[in-house]
């Protein structure tokens, strides 16, 4: 029984969804709340596919038989343990032979299957037709350590729509954004998991996104998406470089000081040689805030460099003595209500 896109992320909220995909293809990206109970494994994938190449279909596909017959019962246990109420949902990349297979082999155990039409290829398909549907975005925008990440949460917590970019990607945007943070997905499932929280919201209200170039880490934001946020309003941060020093030792001071280095170092020919001799050796004399405050200096000139480039878009420029993060989001959406 084939199931439609809609139907499928409704009822994945009671029913088990299944991703019969290789590892691989489901690390590369996947539809959330997903599980993978793959028929091949990555090497086998390739094993049918050059089968597929060089003798046809047929020879294909008893080499899968082949491969998969000795994992079958592995197969099927997985399903059962993960299957609610004796049914599931399945998908592959394009919702034909492994679908088709696996549901067989789980019906044998007496599990029902509905398999999505067109497959992952019809998620990743509904996924970018999703980022070029025009939002009312209001960019949050500041120098780096004023907290812009905070002040998103408590935008929320006011009741407005965000989208926070850096928690999906798993990185603050700097080239200190990585540490502490989860290994980064890669950039289809980082865009699988902005398509999801793009379902969320209401395209009628605004929602407020932190301001980000393109990358961030080694993701890439949707092109289409990036454009309409390079388009789109800013409402800018004004905090003290005392206050985001601060928050920035906070931030970083438990990272590992080799790795903090080893980054400051790779970042030496915009920040200066003169410039870094100083910040290393404050930071082996544990003096992490004149370290930061030095590497301010850099950041500082290319983010002003930056905003230059864009003032006409700022309709708001708003001081925060960093405390109380609730009350100042009220007042940025004050300040945007009456732009």
């Amino acid at each position: 029984m084939d199931i439609s896109l809609e139907d499928f992320l409704r009822l994945r909220r009671d029913l088990c969804a299944v991703d019969v995909r290789s590892p691989g293809e489901y690390l590369q990206g996947h539809i959330r709340n997903v599980v993978n109970i793959p028929l091949l494994n990555d090497e086998e994938r390739v094993q049918v596919g050059t089968d597929y190449k060089q003798k046809g279909q047929q020879e294909a596909i008893r080499t899968g038989f082949r491969l998969v017959g000795p994992r079958l019962e592995g197969i099927i246990d997985a399903a059962v343990r993960e299957a609610r109420g004796r049914e599931m949902m399945v998908h592959c990349w394009r919702g034909g032979m492994r679908s088709r297979n696996f549901s067989q082999f789980v019906g044998m155990a007496g599990i029902r299957t509905q398999t999505l039409t067109g497959g992952y290829k019809t998620y990743r398909t509904a996924a970018l037709e999703s980022y070029t549907k025009p939002l009312n975005i209001m960019l949050l925008t500041g120098c780096t350590g004023s907290g812009k990440s905070e002040i998103l949460r408590a935008l929320r917590t006011a009741g407005e729509q965000i989208l926070d970019l850096e928690h999906l990607a798993h990185h603050k945007g700097s080239a200190f954004g990585g540490l502490l943070q989860l290994p980064q997905p890669s950039t289809e499932q980082f865009q699988n998991e902005l398509f999801e929280e793009i379902m969320t919201l209401n395209p009628n209200r605004r929602v407020w996104i932190e301001d980000e170039s393109i990358a961030i880490g080694k993701i890439f934001l949707p092109k289409d998406f990036w454009n309409q946020m390079a388009s789109s309003p800013l409402v800018q941060m004004d905090v003290n470089r005392a206050i985001r020093v601060e928050r920035l030792v906070h931030e970083y001071g438990p990272a590992d000081r080799n790795e903090f280095l080893g980054i400051m170092r790779k970042i030496v020919r915009k920040l200066g040689g003169q410039n870094l001799k100083i910040a290393e050796e404050r930071l082996a004399a544990g003096d992490m805030h004149t370290t930061i405050d030095i590497l301010l200096t850099y950041y500082d000139k290319a983010y002003l460099g930056s905003i230059e480039k864009r003032k006409d878009r700022i309709r708001s420029v708003v001081s925060w003595n960093g405390t109380d993060p609730l009350a100042y989001a009220k007042e940025l959406i004050s300040y945007a209500n009456n732009t």
